[in-house]
């Protein structure tokens, strides 16, 4: 494809704008993460500036992902007054390498103080620039680190790559006890991003989806996703339109989209991209939200990316696949030899271990409010951990941890690095949709978080904990002094009696589970105020400041801004539903009953007997309602006036019953909002 990463500052753009000592230093960086030579900076700025008017740019910006979510650009000329009416383009290695920025309406958590107005951008040379187009011209995009005057981290992406780091760290360390070279370490990552289409015109005309990205009204159609008929369905044309242009955009940005179908709920999608590097995925996926959200402007759609836009249907997640690789070679595959497999257990019992001691983290990676609504129903997974291994690797564990063949294998006892053990099957497994970290073949697949959500906190965890874990497992090694092979091979069997309570092949979905996952010991942590906690938690702190992932100050910020980013949201949220419902809800429905009692005094007086009966039940039905409204209407606002999340929800939820139980009875020309049938059915 010629015009695959054509807005990339890609390897061979590099080659051909700037000398071949400075471009071997620079990909080198790119490629394996070394130090970056600062004496370079400048002849790289100049080839990246040349590259970018090449195509088309006229400025450049540092582009970061603070913790708001989502990401932050300032843009920058690259123009340079040279004399009376004169200009020059230029752009210098201090440009490239940082930047400065107004950091006081970025949130912090109390990292720093508003009238501290300094961050400062650093540059990420392992995910290369790239040009971001629009109708006038076009942007040289640069991924930069975040930070404040402390060198504090106030963005994603900063932890995420300490943690490649830890991780990248550990490995070695423990590939060195099987007798491996050092060679480069790889985590990957591919986020499958879910999303719902709409209609604009249905959109302008929610004031809960335009203020909050759900609806905090509306009934259920009589038809949705009952009949499993949208998924993986034909895609409409209007649909494969937008696809394909998203396709286009993020082609040429370098994203490897592959895969685009239909999802469970009507109007519902998915657009999954190949593995990649996980610091390069993770700023992708940042890319793909954006790209959605202005191909389906173009298109006269909505992208929706909130977990739960349509109460009664499928939410969205973003499905998180994650590996890790050493020299080339995936860990999470079993390979074709004991060795292979004993290091394939090795890393699987370390991750076994991780989830378990720590899935209280890994839940606190997914809290959101959005993500509230979605996980724990029955189309994602709950808000317990677990992992989900299959039938035949939980055999396989089972095997070490007794000692003894399961019948059913026909194998003898698995022995590590024997070499009569007998090769593991690469996908030996189901998939079960219901557990929230289930591995699929080579890789695990991170079903909690949102669609929302930037990625990089759950990635930042998981390899923080796995780094923890591995660490531990070569602890105990170089501890013990005997035969590696045995040691390995007891060290593996405690493990797994130890940390076994994590698996779980059942039904995340069945009403049993919570109770056995309380039986176990596990964590369930319901909703955002409990799931971020554990970033108070001493041990939590003391395990990434031992990392250096997160700082002791960075973790009480985080805790910070999540608590205040959940608790504006649901005050937004409780809001807009007690503006929608007195001034756009109850208006209609009192002229509807208003109408209705001028129609039973006229038939009154006329002496008609017939409808009267009918008009009368409507008439009560309405009267009724409108006594229901403001009642919960009262009990809203009160619970708004406390700024108690939690109470909020409550009565909005009771708000919202009545609301929707009087949208049956009201005349639909006159119904003020959008419905679910025009919604999820008409684009």
């Amino acid at each position: 494809m010629k015009s695959y990463g054509e807005d990339v500052f890609s390897e061979k753009a590099i080659l051909k704008h700037m000398p071949k000592s400075v471009a071997t230093k620079l990909i080198a960086t790119m490629r394996e993460g070394k130090p970056l030579d600062p004496s370079i900076a400048d002849e790289v700025a100049h080839g990246m500036k040349d590259w970018a008017i090449e195509n088309g740019a006229t400025h450049f910006t540092h582009w970061f992902q603070p913790m708001t979510g989502g990401t932050a650009e300032k843009h920058d000329a690259f123009l340079e007054p040279s004399g009376p009416a004169q200009a020059v383009q230029r752009f210098y290695g201090k440009n490239l390498i940082g930047g400065e920025t107004d950091a006081s309406s970025f949130p912090s958590g109390g990292l720093r103080s508003t009238f501290e107005a300094r961050g400062y951008t650093a540059w990420d040379p392992t995910s290369p620039a790239f040009i971001k187009r629009h109708e006038n011209g076009a942007t040289l995009c640069i991924p930069t680190a975040f930070c404040a005057y402390t060198g504090a981290a106030l963005d994603m992406k900063t932890p995420l790559l300490r943690s490649i780091q830890a991780v990248s760290k550990a490995t070695e360390r423990l590939m060195k006890k099987f007798k491996k070279p050092k060679a480069h370490v790889s985590i990957t990552l591919g986020a499958e991003q879910e999303y719902f289409l709409i209609d604009r015109s249905f959109y302008l005309k929610r004031p809960d989806l335009l203020q909050t990205g759900r609806t905090v009204f509306g009934a259920a159609p009589a038809k949705h996703q009952q009949l499993d008929d949208h998924y993986f369905g034909a895609i409409r044309p209007r649909i494969i339109k937008f696809m394909t242009e998203v396709e286009e955009r993020l082609w040429k940005l370098g994203i490897p989209a592959k895969t685009r179908h239909n999802e469970v709920a009507p109007a519902q999608f998915e657009l999954a991209p190949m593995f990649e590097d996980i610091n390069l995925a993770v700023d992708h996926n940042m890319l793909i939200m954006e790209v959605l959200r202005q191909t389906a402007e173009a298109n006269g759609l909505v992208c929706l990316l909130h977990e739960k836009p349509f109460e009664g249907v499928n939410g969205s997640g973003k499905h998180c696949n994650w590996s890790i690789a050493y020299g080339g070679r995936n860990l999470l595959s079993p390979g074709d030899n004991p060795r292979d497999n004993a290091i394939f257990l090795t890393f699987l019992s370390a991750i076994i271990r991780a989830v378990d001691l720590h899935s209280d983290l890994l839940r606190m990676s997914t809290a959101g409010a959005g993500n509230d609504h979605r996980l724990g129903g029955n189309e994602a997974p709950p808000a317990i951990i677990s992992i989900f291994l299959g039938d035949e690797l939980t055999a396989v564990m089972k095997e070490i941890e007794t000692g003894h063949a399961e019948k059913k294998t026909g194998r003898t006892a698995m022995k590590i690095g024997v070499d009569t053990m007998p090769p593991i099957p690469r996908d030996a497994t189901d998939r079960n949709r219901t557990s929230p970290f289930a591995f699929t073949g080579n890789k695990f697949e991170f079903r909690t978080p949102g669609s929302s959500q930037n990625c990089a906190m759950s990635q930042m965890v998981l390899n923080t904990i796995v780094a923890e874990s591995i660490d531990a497992i070569c602890d105990k090694l170089d501890a013990a002094g005997g035969d590696f092979n045995e040691e390995l091979q007891k060290l593996l069997q405690r493990l797994i009696r130890k940390h076994k309570r994590i698996l779980f092949s059942g039904d995340g979905y069945g009403r049993e589970w919570p109770k056995e996952a309380e039986a176990r010991g596990l964590p369930n942590l319901r909703n955002t105020s409990e799931a971020i906690e554990p970033l108070k938690s001493a041990a939590n702190v003391a395990l990434f400041s031992r990392y250096g992932v997160l700082s002791e100050g960075e973790m009480a910020s985080r805790h910070e801004i999540a608590a205040e980013d959940y608790r504006s949201r649901v005050l937004i949220e409780g809001k807009v539903s007690l503006e929608i419902a007195r001034s756009m809800i109850r208006p209609v429905v009192a002229d509807e009953f208003s109408r209705l009692a001028t129609a039973i005094g006229r038939a009154s007086r006329d002496g008609l007997k017939v409808g009267i009966a009918g008009l009368r039940a409507l008439s009560l039905k309405l009267g009724a309602g409108l006594d229901d409204l403001h009642v919960k209407c009262e009990r809203v606002e009160k619970a708004v006036a406390k700024e108690q999340p939690a109470a909020i929800l409550r009565e909005m939820a009771s708000l919202r019953k009545t609301v929707d139980k009087l949208e049956g009875l009201v005349d639909d020309g006159k119904w003020p909002l959008p419905k679910y049938r025009e919604m999820l059915f008409i684009y």
